[in-house]
């Protein structure tokens, strides 16, 4: 049964932190589009830190989840886990102004709740309900706020400055945030190896390929973001076309102006047929003079 819970104290000064630190970054660097990493120094360290845990812990756990769990059961411990936190969706919807997206959303949540076992199995999407992906760091994006630095955040991995309050909200928007102690920790421990299961071959291929991983995992998170601020459709940049300088339109009667090259001088330029040396090879029996 739900029941209306107070969350522990120690969790609750966490999230303060994280919106403390929120509204402190941006004095560090808080420009609009900006990719940059300015605490690399405290980054790295951090980074390597959750690697070095999540190669003994995490991905350990998670195969053997992957290996022992049925394809089916995943499949709907993965629905119950997205179902639980729609509501963020839901909320962000309508806080960036797409009613008619909130509406569909509300409506998934509500056939998922009923008709789809509480989330466990995903109905709404053969009806025509589609599921989506919003939260408050895409909403103050669409508000006008600058990325910010970018942070890796202990067990949490990469985020923004910008992103940060989504962990508040995120979580006082999660239905298992209004359960008691003895049901939510086991499910909590359940959905975070749900979510490493889920990243499990992302973060295979990262470890193949990537010269230097944590490059790759900083520009592949900022790209997915910008990939979902603007709905799959983000604006290209000069420099994804590969130039230097920015497109110029050319003007439709601009005249192209062409430089003639110099006409060489035929004059000056003679052939003349020499008696074949017979110690000659025949390929050198015309020589080319210039006069």
């Amino acid at each position: 049964m739900m029941t209306a819970y107070h969350f522990p104290t120690h969790l609750s000064r966490l999230v303060l932190i994280f919106l403390a630190l929120a509204a402190g970054v941006p004095a560090i660097s808080f420009a609009a589009d900006s990719s940059n990493d300015p605490l690399e120094v405290v980054n790295r360290p951090i980074y390597q830190a959750n690697d070095l845990l999540d190669q003994y812990v995490g991905e350990p756990v998670s195969r053997a989840y992957i290996h022992l769990t049925p394809d089916p059961i995943r499949s709907s411990v993965s629905n119950f886990f997205d179902h639980i936190k729609y509501l963020n969706v839901v909320l962000n919807d309508f806080l960036q102004g797409k009613g008619e997206q909130g509406l569909e959303d509300s409506g998934r949540f509500l056939i998922n709740s009923t008709f789809g076992a509480f989330g466990l199995f995903d109905v709404a999407t053969p009806f025509g309900f589609k599921s989506h992906n919003e939260d408050f760091g895409q909403t103050l994006a669409v508000w006008g706020m600058g990325q910010g630095s970018y942070l890796v955040l202990p067990f949490l991995g990469p985020n923004t400055a910008r992103d940060v309050p989504d962990l508040g909200v995120s979580a006082v928007t999660n239905i298992l945030f209004y359960f008691s102690n003895p049901v939510a920790v086991p499910v909590a421990v359940l959905g975070f190896i749900d979510k490493r299961s889920r990243f499990d071959q992302a973060i295979q291929f990262r470890n193949e390929v990537a010269v230097e991983p944590y490059l790759f995992t900083r520009e592949a998170y900022l790209q997915h973001r910008q990939f979902l601020i603007y709905d799959g459709d983000p604006p290209l940049d000069d420099e994804d076309l590969f130039l230097d300088e920015p497109l110029v339109e050319l003007e439709e009667d601009a005249p192209i102006e062409i430089e003639p090259e110099p006409a060489q001088d035929t004059k000056k330029m003679k052939i003349e047929p020499q008696v074949k040396n017979p110690r000659l090879p025949e390929t050198q029996a015309l020589t080319v003079s210039i006069r």
